[in-house]
């Protein structure tokens, strides 16, 4: 689409600005049927942003987004609209804000409840330079759940600071919004309790709402009014949007049109998540799921629905989650904790203290574990392994398929302490075969003085890839199915006879899979020629994962070479 200039946007009519909104709203649709992204969330803010647009001057006014993946119109206004087609490729813009990417983007976001926090900083720094901006955080009332929000709302007295909290209510995460909360922003869109604006205002702020959100004659005048109170101190503006606005199948599925694959893929693993938990449940009464703001996403509405009473939603609240599941544990019950990777980096406190101090029987289901691919750095799961692989009673399994990670949910039934599943989104489904844990599984053995260990389906692709090759070049490779990191195989490395073992894994090569099994060997005294292929020391960018696998640590050619090079040395 045309770029909508700045003094476009500022001197339009209230009507040019409804036509600006619907060439948004088509232009966003458009591309993200095209390149995949989250479509819900921002169909519903396009009115809400261009308010933003108009009523403030960006970039010298600070706009953080809080999560970020609604930030597409912002995108559009700010010089990107020529690019806007490749939103989530290679070497295109980000789904998220990207400070390196505009500057129009003046934080990096893409976790949940931190955008407040963002604010009063950006608002102390600017005091204490004497400059003179206004700083604006979008909220989703979904991520009014965090803790990280009330920490931030604790500090805004203390530090002295004026900012603007646009609350964006449209009663969504990811799933429906849930909780306390939840509820007292229900009551403000009603007859709003004198007590429930008395309770941001002991915060320190005004409170102004509710204003629709999606109707451009009530969000400009409701803007103006807070940017003339900022001159007084913080304010917070509650609006509500319709998550999904201008397409009726988002607006009745707001859930499914969150996020939106441009095609479709294999068989996810969180769809074998739900069928395996509802299966063991009808035996196991101890049994009990949790999640944080996903049940769709990681394949938990069957048992929800099943168990509604074992099925527990606490919203963007990952820390406390990973509490609830050790005491329910503590409590003789039996949970199941399932969390994307790069959200449980939030809980790692709990994990290590709540969960592995006390040797509690809680099982992690770990989903986009890996590189997960377009939507960035802050969604590559590539550091569970590393971050997880020194904490003690944790065990740590890495299953080849979806039929073994069936089978090791069997067998996690009676396992009685800390266990973490890792799994990739997609996979092919495989035989059901039972799983011993901290065993490896050998998948070709050979007499030749190589072996590759890999973890995780992608890495067992790979390497059967790479074992083709060598041995289309007259060079015989073993292959091991590595699937525990902790604990690891310890039999089966002291009778390998290779002299040369080549580890590959979807994770950052520092602390994970490669680092344990030398270590192993170093503090045994053997003597072995480790060598180590996972993701480079580095933020992984968007991009497709096949690409990353490639360009960041785990591409054919240097692996072949490495096999090349021991076989030259035997």
């Amino acid at each position: 689409m045309k770029q909508i200039t700045e003094g476009e946007l500022k001197s339009a009519s209230l009507e040019q600005l409804k036509t600006y909104c619907g060439s948004l709203r088509e232009e966003i649709f458009r591309t993200v049927s095209v390149c995949g992204g989250h479509l819900s969330s921002n169909l519903g803010t396009v009115e809400l942003t261009v308010a933003l647009h108009r009523v403030f001057d960006f970039p010298k006014d600070k706009l953080i987004f809080d999560v970020g993946h609604q930030c597409y119109t912002h995108k559009l206004l700010s010089g990107r609209a020529n690019v806007f087609h490749t939103l989530r490729k290679r070497g295109g813009i980000s789904g998220f804000p990207k400070r390196s990417e505009s500057e129009y983007d003046c934080y990096d976001t893409g976790h949940a409840g931190t955008a407040i926090s963002a604010a009063l900083g950006f608002a102390k720094a600017r005091d204490l330079k004497g400059e003179n901006y206004h700083v604006i955080a979008l909220v989703g009332d979904g991520s009014f759940n965090n803790g990280l929000v009330y920490e931030a709302l604790n500090s805004i007295k203390i530090l002295g600071s004026r900012v603007l909290i646009v609350l964006n209510d449209n009663g969504m995460s990811i799933s429906p919004t849930v909780g306390g909360m939840h509820e007292l922003l229900g009551e403000l869109k009603g007859q709003p309790p004198l007590e429930n604006i008395k309770l941001f205002e002991r915060f320190g702020l005004t409170y102004r709402g509710v204003v629709n959100g999606n109707d451009l004659s009530e969000l400009l005048p409701a803007l103006e009014e807070a940017k003339e109170e900022l001159s007084r101190g913080s304010v917070l503006l509650h609006v509500t949007t319709k998550k999904g606005q201008g397409y009726s199948f988002c607006e009745s599925a707001p859930t499914e049109t969150h996020g939106v694959s441009p095609a479709p893929g294999r068989k996810e693993y969180n769809q074998a998540l739900g069928e395996e938990l509802c299966a063991l449940a009808k035996g196991h009464p101890e049994i009990v799921a949790v999640t944080a703001a996903m049940t769709d996403s990681l394949g938990l509405r069957p048992f929800f629905e099943q168990f509604p009473e074992r099925a527990f939603d606490v919203g963007i609240c990952e820390e406390h989650a990973s509490v609830l599941c050790a005491s329910m544990a503590a409590g003789g019950m039996k949970p199941y904790y399932a969390i994307f990777s790069t959200f449980l980096e939030r809980a790692f406190d709990e994990i290590i203290h709540d969960i592995c101090a006390q040797n509690l029987p809680v099982t992690l289901c770990i989903d986009r574990a890996g590189v997960s691919g377009a939507d960035g750095e802050t969604h590559q799961g590539v550091f569970d392994l590393s971050f997880l692989s020194f904490v003690p009673n944790l065990t740590v399994a890495i299953p080849k398929d979806i039929g073994e990670f069936r089978s090791m949910l069997r067998a996690s039934v009676s396992h009685r302490g800390p266990l973490a599943i890792r799994y990739p989104r997609e996979g092919n489904e495989g035989e059901i075969a039972e799983v011993e844990i901290g065993k490896f599984e050998v998948l070709h053995s050979t007499m030749s003085g190589i072996v590759l260990l890999a973890a995780g389906e992608r890495c067992l692709a790979l390497a059967e890839r790479i074992r083709k090759s060598a041995l289309d070049e007259g060079m015989d490779v073993g292959l091991v199915n590595a699937r525990f990191l902790r604990p690891l195989d310890e039999v089966l490395l002291r009778s390998l006879p290779q002299r040369t073992l080549i580890t590959l894994e979807d994770n950052a090569l520092i602390g994970g899979l490669g680092d344990a099994v030398a270590r192993f060997y170093r503090l045994h005294g053997i003597e072995k020629n480790v060598v180590s292929f996972g993701f480079s020391d580095c933020f992984l960018p968007h991009g497709e994962p096949q690409e990353l696998l490639r360009d960041f640590g785990l591409g054919e050619g240097p692996i072949l070479d490495a096999i090349r090079s021991a076989y030259a040395c035997r």
